[in-house]
């Protein structure tokens, strides 16, 4: 008998709530929007704030925007991104109720990875992103927005898993949805990561009474 598919993620939090983070953000998506401080504006299309919504109090961080995103303007929207839309999905959990975005806001030139000085200039956003959000769990994808995150040496095999803490957030570290598509056996593991993410929520949720 196949496994039955989880229930729809439900934790979320109250409209009011979501509407303030919404606020609390667009002073920053705007600045971003016009940003000039690293090289990486010189080549890019569109700034790449982030998308989607506080109501669950999970957030998804990858490396940088690729050629699709750059092109639209939106986090995750390429072959990586349906991917993982579908990993979600398979966790119960709808795209539009997450916050993803990326540690740099603009593309690296061919999708080369970026530069410590553009990690550092663009650092400003993701954190100010972080405490609009006040995420209930993080979810780093890939091993680039991990070390952000959780500045190490270990390898995602090691990382992953297990509920790590980023400045008292629970946090998941997982496979790049890249990755998974040069190497399909990794695709287990980073579900059964979303999985545990989604218990990570709910159980703050609960936690919270919200």
């Amino acid at each position: 008998m196949a496994d039955r598919p989880p229930p729809p993620f439900a934790a979320f939090r109250a409209d009011d709530v979501v509407a303030a983070v919404e606020i609390a953000l667009s002073p920053f998506a705007a600045q971003a929007a016009q940003c000039t401080a690293c090289i990486l504006a010189e080549t890019r299309t569109n700034v790449v704030f982030g998308s989607g919504s506080a109501r669950s109090g999970i957030v998804l961080i990858g490396e940088a925007p690729g050629a699709n995103e750059d092109a639209q303007g939106l986090p995750f929207v390429g072959r990586s991104g349906q991917l993982l839309d579908r990993l979600l999905a398979e966790t119960g959990i709808a795209r539009g109720d997450v916050y993803i975005c990326n540690v740099v806001k603009c593309r690296p030139p061919g999708n080369r990875d970026p530069r410590p000085e553009e990690v550092v200039t663009c650092a400003p956003f993701l954190r100010a992103q972080l405490e609009a959000l006040k995420p209930r769990v993080l979810c780093a994808l890939g091993l680039h927005a991990t070390r952000w995150l959780l500045p190490g040496k270990e390898a995602m095999a090691k990382l992953r898993g297990r509920v790590l803490d980023y400045r008292g957030i629970p946090t998941i570290a997982t496979y790049h949805p890249a990755a998974i598509l040069r190497s399909p056996g990794l695709r287990g593991n980073a579900l059964g990561d979303l999985e545990l993410m989604r218990e990570v929520a709910e159980k703050a949720a609960r936690e919270a009474g919200a």
